[in-house]
């Protein structure tokens, strides 16, 4: 008997809705339509998308290859400020296709979390590392990247690790974990080192360069974006083991369920495209637009994080 009613059923939809089923002769009738996410009532930096048609960037200009911008540019560039396009375009897309126009703003290491909380900033797209500390402040994107702290020195030091920068001269950037990695250091093995804290990574760097610092801790990858940007592998080195490991996330205001839903789902999307492991590639792989190349291969952290958001080829 249920299956009569289901024949008859069917022949009554067919009878009722001929246009219908012309239209879909051809077509794959097992490919689910996909389905399109519309806030019903906006609220948050949705909202406020939608009312100004903008979305404002916070970016770094010394955190090459993650956000960085050079003074001939006019805007600025980078692995992390391709992801927050990724989200932009998400945003859009919830807002019914809205154009949303990027404007961007320069922050610091010690400004950028003011900068999204007070809202001044909506993504903050640098290095910055997504902890418990700050969770308290922000919320985070899923892991763009899984970094470690390390000390960049000048060829022919003494110095390996940070146990032999007893009375020395370190340079590290205001605001920064490694900064307060350092210090926990410093403190905790009595080593009397001098720490000096440069307001960005540019800074730090110029310190080491020009003799006042004997060493500059931040995330290797930082590090090595200084040496290939500067032309420096002969006179500069990365050395020691890690001293702390840091997991980067783009940052947005907490207490905002639509965006924290809208940066899941962009970030989805872009795992499902194949855009996380291109951006990937063309940042650490290849040639930058800017011509460096770190030939950093994908590291087994990230590789794993980025298998919990479906990709299993690398």
């Amino acid at each position: 008997m249920h299956k009569l009613f289901a024949l008859a059923a069917i022949v009554i939809l067919a009878a009722t809705a001929p246009a219908k089923a012309e239209d879909m002769i051809g077509q794959d009738l097992t490919a689910a339509p996909k389905q399109e996410y519309f806030p019903l009532e906006l609220s948050g930096t949705l909202l406020k998308a939608n009312q100004t048609g903008a979305i404002t960037i916070g970016y770094r200009d010394a955190s090459f290859p993650f956000s960085f911008k050079r003074p001939e540019q006019a805007e600025p560039q980078g692995y992390a400020i391709e992801f927050c396009r990724g989200v932009v375009d998400e945003i859009s897309r919830e807002l019914h296709d809205k154009p949303v126009r990027i404007d961007y703003k320069l922050v610091t290491s010690d400004t950028r979390i003011a900068a999204v909380t007070s809202g001044e900033v909506d993504l903050e797209c640098g290095s910055t590392t997504a902890n418990r500390e700050r969770e308290k402040q922000v919320s985070f994107s899923p892991v763009t990247y899984v970094a470690g702290t390390k000390l960049l020195v000048k060829r022919g030091s003494s110095i390996r690790s940070y146990k032999d920068l007893q009375g020395k001269t370190l340079v590290v950037t205001a605001g920064t974990t490694n900064e307060a990695a350092l210090k926990q250091l410093n403190d905790k093995y009595h080593l009397g080192m001098i720490i000096a804290s440069a307001p960005d990574h540019q800074q730090s760097y110029d310190m080491l360069a020009a003799g006042k610092a004997d060493a500059f801790a931040t995330d290797d990858v930082l590090l090595y974006g200084f040496i290939a940007r500067n032309h420096a592998q002969k006179t500069l080195a990365v050395v020691g083991d890690f001293i702390t490991y840091d997991a980067y996330g783009i940052m947005f205001r907490k207490d905002d369920p639509l965006m924290a839903e809208a940066v899941k789902r962009a970030f989805a999307t872009m795992a499902e495209q194949g855009r996380l492991v291109r951006t990937y590639r063309r940042w650490f792989l290849q040639p930058t637009s800017t011509g460096e190349n770190l030939n950093l291969p994908i590291s087994l952290q990230l590789t794993e994080a980025w298998r919990a958001l479906g990709i299993d080829a690398f």
